[in-house]
């Protein structure tokens, strides 16, 4: 199971033909009163959001559970209604999530504003290699908080001082984040990464870290394709002969390439880090990214 563009992408027709059903839905819930209700395309995106706007927002989340595969994902009454209502719209976007615009053009919410993590990153989402998981990525973090505190005021500017107030909060606790990422830098500066997937790219590019695996490797697992044998093979070596001195995975992925990776990690006693696209059940998005950091030098100091 694995969370990538392509899969979301391809939800696109189905959930239009469920949008368009549920728009003649008559049965209406009451929304709570004086709330900004906001939907965000994952449950990533959703604790920031929750994070900042506390008791006065309603955050849905369409993606919540690591559970939920978007190859089978299927727009329910719950999801489109609070989507068709939506005051604030909050997406990952280059390619990442399109079922977010095909579920709110087939609502008909013409009014909710759009918060998009790439748009505002000022990344060019169409370069070559381009990677779009900009959640890893702290300094288009910091933006999305940004960007969801002004709204949130504009939204509500009866609260606005609170808004601030817990924006500015979120932003301190992302500042510590990245001064973790660059003390943790002076030692992993050069060391070699393998990977199964380019998800976690952003935060080992900042740890100076070097990617060992072949670039096709990564990508094919992105598709939910496979890998040529002689790309698997030069992927396995570099586990086997010492290039590689972590193996960050993608825990949401699986298939027999990477078992085969995981496996030679383990017959090799390279330490394999687990990483993920949704949150772990439980945590924000801050102590899910503090995890991977300690994590990653954990498996580096052993």
């Amino acid at each position: 199971m694995s969370r990538r563009p392509a899969a979301l992408l391809a939800l696109g027709a189905a959930v239009t033909v469920v949008a368009l059903t549920l728009a003649g839905c008559t049965t209406r819930v009451a929304d709570p009163p004086g709330k900004v209700q906001v939907v965000a395309s994952t449950d990533v995106y959703g604790s920031l959001a929750t994070a900042i706007g506390g008791s006065f927002v309603t955050v849905t989340s369409i993606i919540d559970d690591p559970a939920k595969d978007p190859h089978e994902y299927q727009a329910d009454a719950r999801t489109q209604l609070a989507i068709s209502r939506a005051q604030i719209v909050v997406e990952n976007g280059g390619g990442y999530d399109d079922f977010v615009d095909t579920m709110l053009s087939a609502s008909g919410n013409t009014k909710a504003t759009v918060v998009n993590a790439v748009t505002l990153s000022g990344y060019d989402a169409k370069a070559a290699g381009f990677n779009e998981h900009v959640f890893y990525d702290y300094p288009t973090v910091g933006k999305v908080i940004d960007a969801l505190a002004a709204e949130f005021i504009t939204a509500d500017p009866s609260h606005s001082a609170t808004y601030a107030d817990r924006g500015g909060k979120l932003r301190i606790q992302l500042n510590t984040l990245e001064n973790s990422e660059k003390n943790l830098a002076a030692t992993t500066t050069g060391v070699g990464a393998a990977i199964t997937e380019p998800v976690p790219n952003y935060v080992l590019q900042a740890l100076g870290m070097k990617i060992v695996t072949p670039t096709a490797f990564s990508e094919a697992i992105e598709q939910s394709t496979d890998a040529p044998a002689t790309v698997l093979e030069q992927t396995l070596a570099t586990l086997r002969n010492g290039d590689a001195k972590v193996l960050v995975y993608n825990v949401q992925t699986s298939g027999p390439q990477t078992d085969a990776v995981l496996a030679a990690a383990k017959k090799a006693a390279v330490p394999a880090v687990p990483v993920s696209e949704t949150l772990p059940s439980g945590f924000t998005y801050i102590e899910w990214q503090k995890g991977v950091l300690a994590t990653i030098a954990q498996a580096l100091a052993t």
